[in-house]
């Protein structure tokens, strides 16, 4: 099943979920955005909500899509899709993923301050 699947996997941990890939619709978003159009049989979204219950919306997470390779990103959350004229036993959900950056060393650097609050002791 994993290559016709994406499988998420939680960054910390061995907890992950399979989701077929005939249920999702993938589309990116400003600024990395990734949402993850999923319309399922009912008891496969509750399994996606319930996989995502605990966890913040700044967790990380690996996602391999049809055995591509992993990339990193963080959870955004959770919404209800607009479209509901399916039969009783499908639902529509949107799964907000945005695409883990990290800085390089030189990139560091460069940073601009961007905060007017001082440390105590900075004037002494």
């Amino acid at each position: 099943m994993y290559e016709n699947s994406i499988r998420i996997t939680e960054m910390n941990g061995d907890e992950s979920i399979e989701i077929p890939e005939n249920y999702v619709r993938l589309r990116e978003g400003q600024n990395k955005l990734l949402a993850f159009n999923i319309k399922a049989p009912l008891f496969e979204t509750a399994e996606i909500q319930r996989f995502f219950e605990g966890f913040n919306s700044s967790d990380k997470f690996n996602v391999n899509i049809a055995g591509t390779g992993d990339f990193s990103v963080n959870f955004r959350g959770i919404i209800d899709g607009k479209e509901k004229n399916f039969s009783q036993n499908t639902d529509h959900i949107i799964l907000l993923l945005e695409e883990f950056y990290n800085p390089s060393k030189d990139e560091y650097k460069n940073f601009k301050r961007v905060s007017k609050f001082m440390p105590r002791g900075y004037f002494s």
